[in-house]
């Protein structure tokens, strides 16, 4: 795999890709087993848990990476993790802890390393509009980092009913149009289905979507459930992803019934 491999390959048409998040909950050699066995050649690491990485670990999994010619994303670390953290001394450890993570990306040889917006805290309205400045610059200093690793990064859209910095459609437009730089968006389907706005982020960010992920919910709440268990109308995803001449990675993020939800992505986007 390149080293100088970047996201913005030209793909005729979506490719449709695997989260390693179902076995999260599963000891690292379990996941090198299943990268054995996967029948896809794009994988997303989630760099979490019991999957952490680190050097001995990023080592056996360049050699499943390289024997059966995976092209690898990262998920960055999400649990406890907030960039937006108003002590100065958290947003330090946090923002080390996500340099690292992209070091290891990078050692990846990684197509792309996406991360989570920040969140608000329990003293957020006692200084308006704080956290907002500090996501921005945490993810000014994420692109910085990035940069000197040659790692290509994206943000992801996150979820109601959390309380991310970053949520709806117009939130993003107002986050690209003061970030002043260049960063793509993850969107990411079932969370766009909590907000009710899937055909709204397809439409408003057709250009900045970089990597799409995939999982079905009821609506309530975020339960990575096979596609087709949910409430999601993904045929009415597929038509408007396909109309927006998506050509990059479509990642399924289910936590069951992921063959049988491989297989219908496969029917609907490829």
């Amino acid at each position: 795999m390149s080293k100088t491999k970047t996201y913005t390959s030209s793909l005729n048409k979506p490719q449709i890709g695997l989260s390693m998040l179902f076995c999260l909950g599963e000891a690292f050699p379990s996941l090198l087993k299943y990268l054995q066995k996967v029948d896809v050649r794009y994988v997303e690491i989630v760099d979490e848990g019991l999957h952490t990485l680190n050097s001995r670990r990023v080592k056996a999994l360049r050699k499943v990476a390289q024997s059966k010619d995976l092209d690898v994303a990262v998920h960055a670390p999400f649990s406890g993790i907030n960039i937006a953290v108003p002590s100065p001394v958290l947003r330090r450890a946090i923002l080390k802890r996500l340099k690292k993570s992209i070091f290891y990306a990078g050692q990846l040889d990684c197509r792309l390393w996406l991360f989570h917006p920040g969140l608000q805290t329990g003293i957020s309205h006692f200084y308006p509009g704080r956290d907002w400045q500090l996501n921005l610059d945490s993810v000014r200093a994420l692109l910085k980092i990035s940069r000197k690793e040659g790692v290509e990064i994206a943000i992801e859209n996150v979820p109601e009913s959390y309380p991310f910095i970053l949520k709806s459609v117009q939130d993003f437009s107002r986050f690209y149009d003061e970030l002043n730089d260049d960063i793509g968006l993850v969107l990411d389907v079932a969370h766009a289905n909590l907000n009710r706005q899937i055909q709204d982020f397809i439409r408003r960010f057709s250009e900045k979507i970089v990597h799409i992920h995939v999982s079905d919910n009821d609506g309530a709440s975020d339960s990575h459930l096979g596609i087709g268990y949910g409430t999601i109308n993904w045929e009415s995803v597929a038509k408007a992803v396909k109309e927006s001449k998506y050509s990059n990675v479509i990642m399924l993020e289910s936590i069951e019934h992921v063959e049988e939800s491989l297989q219908t992505l496969r029917k609907l986007f490829t």
